[in-house]
């Protein structure tokens, strides 16, 4: 029937709880573009037919089938334009490098567009804080303490932290870091922190 399609694309996005990306639906896309494309031919035919026999008949079925493809289009455009701010709050959350089960879940154009959004991003923060830049996605949330207890979850090998102190990250070690040198391995799953 009518913008079924597009209502279910709608639907499938709100199915997924916020921070899940589903799956690109490409085939429902492709889909709805066609009923789209259909309802337009047809519609031109009624608006030839109307203008050339002067059939006023056909008005009403016009305007409704105008109706459906605005809806349409509207659905799909709300579609791509959350998967858009899904996409960007996992650029914030797990860092430049996604995890491949969400790469795959991502359109071709979307890979692109993270790509971008990931160079800005980064382009943006060296032009702050002076030679180094600053990083703003650190400290997501104001933190109560500069140092934090970690424990490794796996091994990763030696890290440095600012003074040239080099310490061996190894599976089940337990550390006190500096809070805003460990928080990118936290999203990483690398570290986790330990609440006393």
């Amino acid at each position: 029937m009518f913008c079924e399609k597009a209502i279910e694309l709608i639907r499938e996005l709100h199915r997924a709880s916020d921070g899940q990306l589903p799956a690109f639906n490409e085939d429902g896309i492709r889909q709805v573009l066609e009923e789209m494309k259909a309802l337009y031919e047809q519609n031109q035919a009624d608006v030839n037919e109307t203008k050339t026999e002067g059939r006023s008949d056909l008005i009403p079925t016009i305007k409704f089938r105008h109706c459906c493809l605005q809806r349409n289009r509207r659905c799909i455009v709300a579609y791509l334009y959350n998967r858009i701010l899904r996409i960007r709050a996992l650029r914030w959350e797990y860092g430049s490098v996604l995890p491949n089960t969400l790469r795959f879940h991502m359109s071709t154009e979307e890979m692109d567009w993270f790509n971008q959004y990931k160079k800005s991003l980064a382009t943006y923060m060296r032009s702050l804080g002076g030679e180094e830049g600053l990083d703003i996605t650190q400290d997501m949330k104001p933190p109560k303490s500069l140092y934090i207890e970690v424990r490794c979850l796996r091994d990763f090998g030696e890290f440095e932290i600012d003074d040239g102190t080099t310490i061996l990250l190894k599976k089940n070690s337990q550390h006190f870091l500096p809070r805003w040198k460990c928080e990118q391995l936290i999203r990483q799953g690398v570290l986790e922190h330990v609440l006393s």
